[in-house]
């Protein structure tokens, strides 16, 4: 027999010294100023320098992968997470916030090139990008991917990065009310190119004194009970506190996943619990004065376990006698616990058995993806601390959970719960987010810190490492499809059966949302009488997954967009010809077969125009191929509803400010998607202002009343439909104070970017005659009005909202006597559908399986396009982030259940060098339903990447895989076993 596991603390590290170092002096320079702190004995340069302020260092990796912590030594740029901190003795260190010209204060020409280009989205490693493009020779600019091969991003999909390195501006000034389709720069890009944007831990922890960092034990069992925990000699560990087990946890489940209704996820989970059920769960949090010392707390907590069977695959899981994962009653609300089904999802229309009674041809076959990790780079984390309640707002002091999420408000709601806490005692903040994809859309690190927060009395930290994100957070969940599929000769679909099983991991985290929503949305992007569907959430002894971009979309569409291409072959129809002869048209009631679609509608249809594009895109040409290789081209189309059934809710809040400028209070967080931008622009276009006039506070449960998350493509159908109506609500309340004082009628007065103006200086519907003498009331003067007297009962801004927009109590909200505000609400329905369809043009090494993408095209249905170089880089880094799942990214487990793939030079993400320029094109479509005609594009462009390019790798070579990733190795062993060689290729 082989050595036990050992536990999963953290490798031994010394605990710092309790004298100072014995170095005599020290003394380098940072950012032009003198320092002579002594690094810790080991300290990385990285730490070194986010302990004195410069927070623009980031931490991604701390293995020198990923290049978020670079900064110049000596004008040398160097990853500072590997870099000995002693090494800068004598030398000069220069951060991103020492780029800019400290005397103009002018930012650095490689800092003004990335504003204007907008070579960011959430700004983590933007930092990064500029410190190694602000060193670089002739010799290297000319050559990015090899420049850039210490630099990942995980949002932009590079194209905006080498726009900016190139000097290619993409910004532009927009006029007052004329904002939306324009390039309006992000509210934050100043700072986030100077490192001033704050991030989650990008504050001075000198300001909570007694903080008390965490670390976690983790079990080295996929299955096992906790028997005993002896902690003694843990707290012998100079500096160690307390550990907490799961004697101090609530006798309470919950789920992590946060959606508007709580029970749409088995409640299958405790705080810390007596029964492991994945390598790695967390089984003790010791609190210490340091980090040091709190790993080494972990290493000396004594835990006795009883090892249980263990499953590991839903395979195993759902033979007969296997190893329940949890046994747990029907208030778990499990859909079959004994069989491991965390959740299951089954509908049918028409007769499956009959339609494929009728085919002329059907084709069967099982497709698999893999997992895959978010890789977010600012990893998940928490800080937990005590402020002076709002007077009358409860307790004399509340808990602050500062955090790196999607769901502020959620979160709130899920710690009050669990903790017995009205929801005065709490509020949840949100920095800048580096990057979610869904993965930031669970309660992984708040609960924890909460609850030592509230045992302790004291400020509590917790920052997850590289490896826990792969240990301890979730996954894109593993599927395994089984496609068959009818039609008649001439390609009319007769029967579509899918059967799904996807792998939950430990827990049911997002489990049958998933299942539902995979299965749904790809059934109903195709016409045909007989649909079914069967999906089962599987329970293993795994990793847990969870929300993942797309949704479980990704998953299905792959197989179901593979599975059409080989039944147009089996035809003899052109695959293309066969997609628009079944796909929905304008009109058509869209079905989804597993339920949640009575709201949903075609807002507006633009699948014609993508699949016009595709079909150019196949009739021109692309770079040559190398001799002996093979090429071949293809296409995948998806669509995706805005939002989830059963409500996605958002409140905003527009409020005059003194000095005639706006707030803009939203509760969505901004982790890159850009909808803080588009947000601005929507509230900007109704107030006839500039977006530089409009400042903006999310992410803060304080903000505004409720807000659902930035998930489920929400953040600017959903919030922006909330924001339109506020601005909508407040520019009528502003008209009808200035038509009182100005003594004309409301239709005359028309807002500027500073004032109402009645006659001559009025534009638009209802102004005065030609001649007429301007008359105007600055917005401060309305504002300062506001703040004095009563206004009236605000019939103007009801009815400039008009029915259904906002309700006289809204705008009412904002009257009686303080600055002038607007409130909006929306409720998430009716959902909205986009579409989007890619095609790939690759060359195949059939002696080494690579593919090489040679040209690739995206069309996107995004209805109005408010942003359309933000846009642009949504789809660009989506299409990204798909094709490192289609091509190699995947999560690999060992023999016990543990992920060996925990480091990114394990765990390979699309670098410079892997990642095309894709052309994108917008179909010009107006949305009946979305703000200003807008549709979300957050997650669609991800969904029909891998299987366009598994199409082209059929077209190609002959042959079709049928398992992700499409890895050389795999790609090579496929075309081997089938003989393909150089110019052979299989019908």
């Amino acid at each position: 027999m082989g050595a036990a596991p050992q536990p999963l603390a953290p490798p031994p590290l010394p605990p710092p010294p309790a004298r100072p170092h014995p170095r005599a002096a020290f003394r380098a320079e940072v950012n032009g100023t003198a320092t002579d702190a002594v690094p810790r004995p080991g300290q990385c340069l990285r730490t070194y320098l986010r302990e004195r302020g410069w927070f623009g260092v980031k931490k991604g990796c701390d293995a020198g992968d990923c290049g978020a912590c670079t900064v110049h030594v000596d004008g040398e740029p160097v990853h500072s997470c590997v870099y000995p901190a002693v090494r800068a003795e004598g030398r000069s260190v220069t951060t991103v916030e020492g780029l800019a010209d400290a005397e103009s204060g002018q930012l650095h020409p490689v800092q003004r090139r990335f504003l204007e280009a907008q070579g960011f989205q959430c700004g983590f490693c933007t930092a990064g990008f500029v410190m190694t493009t602000a060193a670089l020779d002739d010799g290297l600019l000319a050559d990015l991917p090899r420049a850039f091969k210490g630099n990942l991003c995980r949002c932009t999909g590079y194209r905006a990065v080498e726009d900016a390195v190139r000097g290619v501006r993409h910004t532009e000034d927009t006029a007052a009310g004329r904002t939306v389709g324009r390039n309006a720069p992000a509210p934050g890009g100043t700072d986030v190119v100077t490192g001033t944007a704050r991030f989650t831990f990008d504050l001075d922890t000198g300001a909570l004194p007694g903080l008390l960092h965490m670390k976690l034990l983790r079990s080295p069992h996929a299955h096992a009970r906790i028997t005993a925990v002896d902690i003694r000699a843990a707290l012998r560990v100079p500096g160690v506190h307390t550990v907490l087990t799961h004697h101090d946890a609530p006798d309470r489940h919950f789920s992590t996943a946060q959606h508007e209704h709580p029970r749409d996820d088995p409640y299958d989970t405790r705080l810390l619990d007596d029964t492991v059920r994945h390598v790695g769960q967390r089984v003790a949090a010791v609190l210490a004065d340091s980090e040091a010392a709190a790993e080494e707390g972990c290493r000396r907590v004594e835990v006795t376990y009883e090892v249980l069977p263990a499953v590991r695959t839903p395979e195993e899981a759902m033979l007969p006698g296997a190893p329940v994962v949890h046994d747990k009653g029907a208030w778990a609300g499990i859909a079959r616990p004994a069989a491991n089904v965390a959740g299951e999802v089954h509908g049918e229309t028409g007769d499956a058995e009959a339609g494929f009674a009728a085919a002329d041809e059907v084709y069967e076959e099982t497709f698999r993806t893999q997992r895959a990790q978010h890789a977010s780079l600012e990893t998940h984390g928490a800080l937990a601390c005590f402020e002076a309640a709002p007077d009358g707002a409860g307790p004399a002091r509340r808990l602050v959970i500062r955090t790196s999420t999607q769901v502020p408000f959620l979160v709130r709601r899920s710690l009050c719960a669990l903790l017995d806490l009205p929801s005065t005692a709490v509020r949840v903040v949100a920095g800048r987010v580096g990057g979610a994809f869904g993965g930031k859309q669970e309660m992984l690190v708040e609960d924890v810190v909460a609850l030592a927060a509230l045992r302790t009395g004291r400020p509590v930290k917790l920052e997850f490492t590289r490896a826990e994100q792969f240990h301890a957070a979730t996954m894109r969940h593993p599927f395994t499809v089984r496609v068959r599929i009818g039609a008649r000769r001439d390609g009319t679909l007769t029967a579509l059966h899918l059967h799904v099983v996807s792998d939950t991991g430990a827990y049911g985290n997002h489990a049958r949302s998933v299942l539902l929503h995979g299965c749904g949305d790809a059934l109903a992007l195709y016409r045909c009488p007989n649909k079914k569907a069967d999906g089962f959430a599987v329970y293993t002894h795994t990793v847990p997954a969870g929300a993942f971009r797309g949704y479980g979309l990704g998953q299905v569409v792959f197989a179901l967009e593979s599975a059409l291409d080989e039944l147009a072959r089996r035809l003899r129809i052109d695959p293309l010809v066969l997609r628009e002869r079944n796909v929905v048209r304008p009109g058509d009631a869209l079905e989804t077969v597993v339920g949640g679609e009575t709201d949903l509608r075609i807002g507006s249809y633009g699948l014609d125009a993508c699949l016009a594009v595709v079909r150019e895109a196949a009739a021109s040409g692309a770079p040559a191929a190398p001799d002996g290789w093979l090429v071949g081209e293809g296409s995948a189309l998806s669509m995706i509803a805005a939002n989830g059934p059963g409500g996605h809710l958002a409140d905003a809040r527009v409020t005059l400010a003194a000095d005639g400028t706006y707030e803009l209070a939203v509760g969505t967080t901004e982790s890159g998607s850009g909808a803080t931008t588009a947000l601005r622009q929507i509230a900007a276009g109704e107030l006839g202002t500039t977006g530089a006039r409009i400042a903006v506070r999310q992410a803060d449960t304080d903000a505004v009343g409720h807000d659902t998350g930035a998930f489920g493509s929400a953040g600017t159908v959903v919030v922006g439909r909330a924001v339109l109506r506020a601005a909508r609500s407040l520019a009528g309340l502003l008209r009808d104070r200035a038509a009182r004082r100005l003594g004309v009628r409301r239709a005359e007065c028309v807002l500027t970017a500073d004032a109402v103006v009645a006659g001559e200086g009025a534009v638009g519907e209802g102004a005065v005659g030609e001649g007429a003498a301007e008359r105007r009331v600055t917005l401060a003067e309305l504002y300062e009005a506001g703040c004095a007297e009563e206004a009236g009962a605000g019939e103007g801004g009801a009815e400039e909202a008009g029915a259904g927009e906002a309700g006289a109590e809204e705008v009412g909200a904002g009257e009686g006597g303080g600055p002038p505000a607007g409130f909006g609400h929306f409720a998430g329905t009716p959902r909205t559908v986009a579409f989007n369809a890619h095609w790939f043009r690759v060359a195949v090494d059939p002696d080494s399986g690579e593919i090489r993408v040679l040209r690739s095209v995206h069309a996107a249905d995004a209805g109005t396009v408010i942003n359309p170089m933000q846009c642009r880089g949504q789809v660009e880094g989506g299409v990204a982030q798909a094709l490192g799942s289609a091509l190699f990214e995947d999560v690999r487990l060992d023999g016990c259940g543990a992920v060996r793939t925990a480091a990114f030079r394990e765990y390979r993400l699309p670098a410079f060098a892997d990642v095309p320029r894709t052309e994108v094109y917008f179909t010009p479509t107006a949305d009946a339903i979305g703000p200003v005609g807008a549709k979300s594009m957050s997650e669609s462009p991800f969904n029909p990447v891998a299987p366009a390019l598994a199409n082209a790798l059929r077209a190609a070579t002959g042959v079709r895989c049928t398992a992700l990733p499409l890895a050389r190795d795999r790609v090579w062993c496929a075309l081997a076993c089938e003989g393909v060689r150089g110019g052979a290729v299989r019908p």
